[in-house]
């Protein structure tokens, strides 16, 4: 099943505000109660074809590509993650979807926080699966996301995903170590979820760049709603440790799912759709 087949549905919506479009796939009854969906850097909204269309069964989801990345252009200037998090907001406004449950990943993980902090009205929960903003707000992490920027690795992948999905050894090459705790067991469907719109992206250094200057700590006691923190527990890219300081500062419960990698929404759905359905029931 193609990401495309799993998206059938929804609906196509653009929002324009200060000279960026943001894209965004729409479904779900619209009585449905409303759910974010925010991917990581590099990522894009297909990366959310397994748990997009599992959620839309009872709600309202919206699965954004940020800007820059996917169908969404770029914003004019990106000093850090806040114009991220205003375009999210007036496209949640504009859809009349507001306050609703947020789930990021990784760099969405900290939009998702610069949203809850900036417009606390519009989000009712998060859910921050492997989010980035402490180990990746050091300097080391700061020169290897503009090294990655530079060599932009997924933008000559991308033309290749079938190669890739059908090579025990390429996956391995593409995913390895920072990414999946077994590349190999990677689907063809999973693949192209992670690869398929790599070469639609207009500015990912932008987000590269804000990321690594985005320390949110100093902001998390702002940060008013309840939590979830959702964990790969061999994640190599965002360690464990990173998610146990989350979950001490906002006071949060952190589920961990064992034998995954920093790619938990596409390596293991089912169980990252387990945690975010099991949290959202009980915050009903």
């Amino acid at each position: 099943m193609t990401v495309a087949s799993r998206y059938a549905g929804f609906e196509e919506r653009s929002s324009e505000f200060r000279g960026t479009r943001l894209q965004a796939l729409v479904g779900g009854p619209p009585e449905g109660l409303p759910i974010v969906l925010l991917h990581g850097v590099g990522g894009s909204r297909s990366n959310w074809a397994f748990l997009a269309p599992e959620l839309a069964k009872t709600r309202r989801v919206l699965a954004v590509d940020l800007p820059g990345h996917g169908r969404s252009s770029a914003l004019p200037a990106a000093p850090g993650l806040g114009p991220y998090a205003d375009r999210v907001a007036k496209l949640l406004e504009e859809e009349g979807l507001a306050p609703a449950d947020v789930v990021g990943h990784s760099l969405g993980g900290l939009v998702g926080i610069r949203l809850a902090v900036r417009r606390p009205e519009l989000v009712r929960s998060l859910v921050l699966a492997a989010a980035a903003g402490i180990t990746s707000s050091t300097l080391r992490a700061e020169r290897l996301l503009a090294l990655v920027g530079w060599i932009q690795p997924g933008r000559r992948v991308s033309p290749h995903w079938r190669a890739v999905a059908g090579s025990a050894a390429l996956k391995r090459a593409v995913f390895g170590h920072w990414f999946a705790a077994d590349p190999v067991a990677l689907s063809a469907d999973a693949v192209e979820a992670l690869l398929v719109d790599i070469n639609l992206h207009s500015d990912t250094q932008s987000a590269l760049n804000a990321l690594a200057r985005d320390d949110p700590r100093a902001d998390l006691h702002d940060v008013q709603c309840p939590t979830l923190m959702l964990w790969g527990a061999k994640d190599n890219q965002l360690p464990l440790e990173d998610a146990f300081e989350y979950a001490r500062r906002l006071r949060a419960p952190l589920r961990t799912i064992a034998e995954c990698g920093h790619l938990l929404i596409v390596e293991r759905p089912a169980a990252c759709l387990d945690a975010v359905e099991t949290f959202l029931r009980v915050r009903k």
